[in-house]
């Protein structure tokens, strides 16, 4: 499976969305932009989209909920070791309450992977935070940085999160 992912102002995604009911796309936004996902083994629908390949896969991305993604610059030589380290990414989430799906996806035209999870609301994914599986994962990722004798990481990593529920973001009072 792939995933395309492209970007714009809500109102021209939320009608590209409209235009096509029977693909599995996803509106996702947050105060600054909008994105729309969309999932297929197909050839995707967007003109020039961001694309990846799905190595991982837990859930279904649901219709309303609060979405986290870790964007992860990878190195060349890196990739196997990241790959193998994380193809179980979030393992220790998925039976925590109120987590709905995750993806990890494998850039195919640039060095960053993305690390996608969806939870049902924000407040969900703030007390998983505080769990001792999250603490574990922050650990994996820390003996990533520090064991191995390549250079993993090719930029700094960064977060990012979104809303899929228009009516949601206009209640939250930040969204990143």
């Amino acid at each position: 499976m792939y995933t395309y992912i492209t970007s714009g102002t809500y109102e021209f995604l939320k009608k590209l969305e409209n235009q096509y009911p029977e693909e599995k796309i996803t509106l996702m936004q947050n105060i600054n932009t909008a994105l729309l996902w969309h999932e297929t083994t197909e050839a995707t629908i967007f003109q020039s989209p961001r694309k990846y390949e799905v190595i991982n896969s837990i859930g279904d991305i649901a219709a309303h909920g609060f979405v986290v993604c870790h964007n992860i610059p990878v190195s060349d030589e890196g990739r196997p070791v990241f790959e193998y380290r994380f193809t179980s990414h979030h393992k220790y989430a998925q039976n925590e309450p109120g987590f709905l799906a995750t993806r990890l996806l494998r850039p195919l035209s640039s060095d960053t992977y993305i690390i996608m999870t969806m939870w049902k609301d924000k407040a969900a994914f703030e007390a998983w935070e505080e769990t001792a599986g999250f603490k574990k994962e922050q650990y994996n990722l820390n003996s990533v940085k520090s064991t191995e004798n390549i250079n993993l990481f090719s930029g700094a990593a960064y977060i990012s999160t979104f809303i899929v529920d228009e009516e949601e973001l206009e209640h939250e009072d930040k969204v990143t």
